[in-house]
């Protein structure tokens, strides 16, 4: 079973939350309780409204569809599943930061080349 397979399932929403619990378990094949597990353990981040109720976005839930197939289908324990998710934030960061550089790098080298060199 592909990881990617699990995660890249097309939804409207992305980051915008709008699902209740109720609908967000039925939507990631769990039990509302088992969301409310990955919030205590840290692993989800349901936006609380003003009444306390919790939303979900696509985004929360692609992560739950990641925390069950690493669970379920590997065996990982919640901490293991906690620290992989740390390590994949990082490795996103890092690639954030090294697209950045490299276009500062692509900016840099185009306006030396099309800038007059003069010569004295």
């Amino acid at each position: 079973m592909a990881l990617i397979g699990l995660i890249h399932i097309p939804m409207a929403r992305g980051s915008r939350p709008v699902y209740v619990i109720s609908i967000a378990a039925s939507i990631a094949g769990c039990h509302p309780r088992t969301l409310r597990i990955y919030e205590e353990e840290g692993l989800v981040e349901p936006v609380r409204t003003d009444s306390n109720i919790r939303l979900y976005s696509d985004e929360d839930l692609q992560r739950v569809r990641i925390i069950r197939y690493l669970t379920q289908q590997r065996g990982v324990n919640l901490a293991g599943v906690k620290m992989l998710l740390q390590v994949r934030e990082a490795a996103d960061l890092l690639r954030e930061l090294a697209n950045a550089i490299e276009e500062a790098d692509v900016a840099t080298d185009m306006s030396q080349r099309t800038s007059p060199i003069r010569e004295l």
